[in-house]
């Protein structure tokens, strides 16, 4: 074989040697991602599916019809609720409206007194993660069947979470799913922390009283959620995954008290402006 022809028979095994080399090193360089991450970076989904998730159709009356004694208390509420607008508890209800992680995950955090965390308490973070979704969706049959008109759409005042207003008017106000998922929440965290029971199921009533003061939710919306709520823990009692994360999260709430961890938040002042409410609420 010529000189000529021996040099491009190697050629090709060269750049063949070459590009595994480079391939070889780029897939080393690459970070790998932990556990933690990929919990953190995967889509949450629900513990509950199908038939498991709570009928709201069934389980809710209709809202209260214009003109009821219903309904007649429903605004009654809303006006309480809208004139504490422009107060610390209307700033209060704004941050109550986050729901999104990993931020929605510290919204008991002054309840339970422990910052949650997906890296420090990895359980925790996703019980109530994977519990939201389950608790809004136990209301989503009846909001999309009764698609009740927010308050804000009936007496055309401001919200206390503008840029969400265009997707609230698409969505039925009864019951109210952030309500929902915060008993949901309260009842979970109770059982987790039983000596900080009352401060918990107490956050999960203003919580939801939030949504009054936002003028997104009317009060009938609210007691209605809670039920949901409610519905939904029993649901979840049923669930393996859920009672293996609710044994690990309250490991991890032991461990994070032992070690003398408390909530980062200025507790003493939201406990104080929590205590602001429309006076006929429920």
């Amino acid at each position: 074989m010529s000189s000529s022809l021996r040099s491009a028979a190697v050629r090709p095994m060269l750049a063949t040697a070459l590009l595994a080399a480079l391939a070889g090193c780029s897939s080393t360089a690459a970070p790998r991602t932990t556990a933690v991450e990929a919990s953190v970076t995967t889509k949450a989904v629900g513990y509950l599916q199908g038939a498991a998730v709570p009928a709201s159709l069934a389980l809710v009356p209709a809202p209260p019809a214009a003109g009821s004694a219903g309904f007649a208390l429903d605004e009654q509420v809303s006006r309480e609720a809208r004139a504490l607008r422009g107060s610390p508890r209307f700033e209060q209800a704004h941050r109550d409206a986050e729901l999104a992680f990993p931020a929605g995950a510290n919204q008991f955090s002054c309840a339970i007194d422990v910052d949650v965390d997906a890296v420090k308490t990895p359980a925790l973070y996703r019980l109530l993660e994977r519990s939201r979704i389950d608790a809004s969706a136990a209301t989503r049959t009846a909001k999309k069947h009764y698609q009740r008109a927010r308050p804000f759409m009936v007496n055309g005042e401001p919200t206390c979470s503008p840029e969400d207003e265009q997707d609230l008017r698409g969505n039925g106000s009864y019951p109210s799913g952030h309500t929902s998922i915060g008993w949901a929440w309260a009842l979970i965290l109770a059982e987790i922390v039983p000596d900080r029971a009352d401060a918990i199921q107490a956050r999960g009533r203003n919580y939801g009283e939030s949504r009054l003061v936002c003028n997104v939710h009317w009060q009938s919306d609210i007691l209605e959620g809670r039920f949901m709520g409610a519905a939904a823990v029993a649901r979840l009692h049923d669930n393996a995954a859920f009672n293996s994360d609710l044994l690990a999260a309250r490991k991890e709430i032991a461990a994070a008290r032992r070690a003398g961890l408390h909530s980062a938040r200025d507790c003493a002042a939201e406990e104080a402006v929590l205590k602001v409410r429309p006076a006929s609420a429920l």
